[in-house]
């Protein structure tokens, strides 16, 4: 758009200083001005097809990464759909209903061996351009209070979430920085946002944007970009929460755990948490769209904050908050009170 304002500036100025008699004059410069302003600044609308240019995506199976992989295959990129498991059903459906560009593979980001041929694979089967953007979007999620969890929970969330996407961009960024291309990271509003409950998933997510913001700020000398895709609740669209039932939490709990968590709680914060995620957005083309911006514009935004419009706000300031203020967001939730009329009870 500066070209637009530079343009405007310029023609006003003109008119200020030409007579009348050179009113024709004016308006063969308005013509002028716009017609330069037009061109230049299509010229920098970035990608608008990605022919000859490949993209690989982690995370093909469902959700985020098995919609912009289709996406892509239609704006003409050669996608590499990487899958947990490329012989199942969805992830066959990205073969059968894509072009002939369009490349599945074997890829479980907790594996360096899986990494590694996948590497060799693009390597292989690279188009003319090179690869242009690596999406990092494998993840799972999971809820549960910090003492219902142990230590290999914890792990087991930052191996796909944190160290997947770690373990993909290193070998990988080669590849990327010669192309000066795009890195993008699926993180989520947990990342900034201390959600009861979310302890584990918020740990990895809130690791994954210190990377990614260390990788930008090294990254910029070599003219890639790096965005952060930061979802709301999208629990419907990925549908990537596990089913559990109170019952599978309490057969967890030792004796210790079943005095302090009353089981009537641990039913009432089931029954919750599945009405939360059945309450979001029932398509994931929000997030697509900003994948997309991220992607082929030529200034792609540092982070997608992609939240519904009466969430907005408070998501926006919410960084920059006291504690105190972020904290008594909770006391406001009857869940919250019911909580602590229970414990011990």
């Amino acid at each position: 758009m500066k070209p637009v304002f530079f343009s405007m500036t310029v023609l006003l100025i003109s008119y200020n200083c030409l007579s009348d008699e050179y009113i024709y004059t004016y308006f063969g410069l308005v013509i002028c001005f716009m017609l330069w302003a037009k061109m230049v600044f299509h010229a920098e609308n970035g990608l608008s097809d990605g022919f000859g240019w490949a993209v690989l995506i982690t995370g093909c199976d469902s959700g985020f990464g098995h919609h912009l992989a289709k996406k892509l295959d239609r704006m003409g990129f050669a996608v590499f759909a990487g899958c947990l498991c490329p012989e199942g059903p969805r992830a066959q459906s990205l073969v059968e209903e894509g072009s002939d560009r369009m490349k599945v593979l074997q890829l479980d980001v907790t594996k360096d061996e899986d990494v590694s041929l996948a590497k060799d694979f693009v390597q292989a089967n690279l188009p003319e351009k090179g690869l242009y953007a690596v999406v990092n979007n494998a993840g799972i999620s999971d809820w549960g209070e910090t003492e219902w969890s142990t230590a290999k929970d914890f792990q087991k969330m930052a191996d796909v979430n944190l160290f997947g996407a770690i373990r993909v961009t290193i070998p990988f960024l080669s590849l990327v920085r010669a192309s000066k291309g795009r890195m993008l990271y699926v993180s989520s509003i947990f990342s900034f946002f201390n959600c009861l409950n979310m302890g584990a998933y918020g740990v990895s997510k809130r690791g994954l944007e210190a990377f990614a913001d260390c990788l930008r700020v090294e990254m910029a000398n070599f003219g890639v970009k790096v965005s952060i895709i930061q979802p709301g609740n999208f629990g419907i669209a990925t549908n990537i929460l596990p089913k559990k039932t109170p019952q599978d939490i309490w057969d967890e709990f030792d004796d210790a755990r079943k005095l302090t968590f009353n089981q009537k709680y641990i039913e009432m914060a089931c029954e919750y948490f599945n009405l939360l995620c059945t309450s979001g957005f029932k398509d994931c083309s929000m997030v697509i769209n900003a994948m997309l911006h991220a992607l082929t514009a030529p200034k792609p935004q540092t982070r997608y904050l992609l939240v519904s419009w009466r969430d907005m706000f408070f998501f926006y300031i919410c960084p920059f908050l006291p504690t105190c203020i972020t904290d008594s967001v909770f006391t406001v939730s009857s869940m919250y009170h019911k909580r602590k009329v229970m414990l011990y009870s």
